[in-house]
């Protein structure tokens, strides 16, 4: 069995620089950070509401207030999560889970606050308006009623939307909802997954009879290529659905897709932002693939029932955190994020850059460490 490292040495370090750099941020911004360019966070329109962003700045200052016991730390989660509510009365995205579970479960888990949980409750009763019966599938852009292309359109980043689902199922009991991200997460293992273990980061359907058209991309190099950030959020999110659901099938999922994947990464193990790009090793990273995979990683080796496979699951998220640690953090730097070198979307030209999610993520794999009974 693979000798598990439990509290690296470097670890209360690296939480205390994101709490810092988190606090720095905090007196800085007046609306929701998404990417960075010359060191300062970009920001989002006030009139977006966080756009599909918000609840990772949330997000991050609950886990910093649960690092640091601050509780101003909480306050301003607080008021900052209070700008997402307009995001309810929005039908026209599938992001709610990024939103209201980061903004408002994890917030209600963290401090007890049973005022938090309502909102997440709506917001799990309009993503399940987005299910599309006919294919099994969740709508992930435009409105009900928008055009057959886009109401026929999946995403892998979907898969981390679902738990809002479940926890819904949960706190109402409601089976409907679990029913719906289940049957999601089985559309997505038959469709999005290649028989190799890559995946695709859209699929397109007939949105009328629900069948399956084509393999598709929005982010990555090709239909037919594996965007690094879509692998990293298929890992995260099968090992969400095998949490909830007990099937192996998802479990099996996110072994697939890190059997994939880890050979497939550099020396340093942060993964180029396409891992089919014909310009690897001269290609641009993506810091925030990275991170997403390691949360997911540790997340996958606390329900793995093999303890061989937790173990290797937990030191190879170890190694990616060190690995980002020493040489993706803007320590030592002016740059406003936690990492830097992190690729929002190559083919839309914004790559080399902060991003709050792989900010986000980041600080939730150090506290999936340092006491993980904190974490979703």
């Amino acid at each position: 069995m693979s000798k598990l490292i439990t509290h690296p040495s470097w670890l209360d370090a690296a939480l205390e620089f994101c709490v810092g750099k988190t606090r720095q941020n905090l007196s800085t911004l007046s609306s929701f950070p998404e990417r960075t360019e010359s060191g300062r966070w970009l920001q989002t329109a006030p009139d977006q509401h966080g756009w599909w962003v918000g609840g990772h700045w949330v997000g991050l200052l609950w886990l910093a207030y649960a690092a640091s016991g601050d509780p101003t730390l909480a306050a301003a989660a607080r008021d900052w999560a209070s700008r997402l509510l307009p995001q309810l009365s929005d039908k026209a995205d599938h992001d709610l889970g990024f939103l209201f579970e980061l903004g408002y479960i994890l917030g209600h888990r963290l401090s007890g606050d049973a005022g938090l949980k309502p909102p997440a409750l709506q917001a799990a009763g309009i993503l399940s308006r987005r299910f599309n019966a006919r294919g099994k599938y969740i709508q992930a852009w435009g409105a009900l009623d928008a055009s057959p292309d886009l109401r026929g359109r999946t995403i892998m980043d979907t898969m981390m939307n679902l738990d809002l689902l479940f926890w819904a199922s949960q706190e109402t009991g409601d089976q409907r909802y679990a029913g719906i991200a289940a049957a999601h997460a089985r559309t997505t293992l038959a469709h999005h997954i290649r028989p190799d273990g890559s995946t695709s980061h859209v699929c397109d359907f007939d949105p009328e009879t629900g069948a399956f058209i084509k393999q598709d991309t929005h982010q990555g190099l090709s239909a037919t290529s594996c965007w690094s950030r879509g692998q990293a959020w298929g890992v995260y999110g099968f090992a969400d659905c095998y949490r909830a659901t007990g099937d192996h099938v998802f479990l099996n999922a996110s072994r697939r897709l890190m059997v994939y994947l880890w050979p497939r990464l550099p020396g340093d193990l942060i993964p180029f932002w396409d891992y089919d790009s014909p310009l690897i090793p001269n290609d641009v990273r993506d810091s925030s693939a990275a991170s997403i995979l390691a949360s997911g990683l540790l997340s996958l080796a606390a329900i793995e029932n093999d303890p061989n496979l937790a173990s290797i699951w937990q030191n190879r998220a170890i190694s990616i955190l060190e690995s980002l640690w020493k040489n993706y953090t803007s320590r030592d730097t002016h740059e406003a994020s936690l990492l830097l070198h992190g690729t929002r979307s190559k083919p839309h030209n914004l790559m080399d850059h902060g991003l709050i999610y792989g900010d986000y993520y980041f600080v939730e794999a150090l506290m999936r460490l340092s006491n993980p009974s904190l974490c979703l």
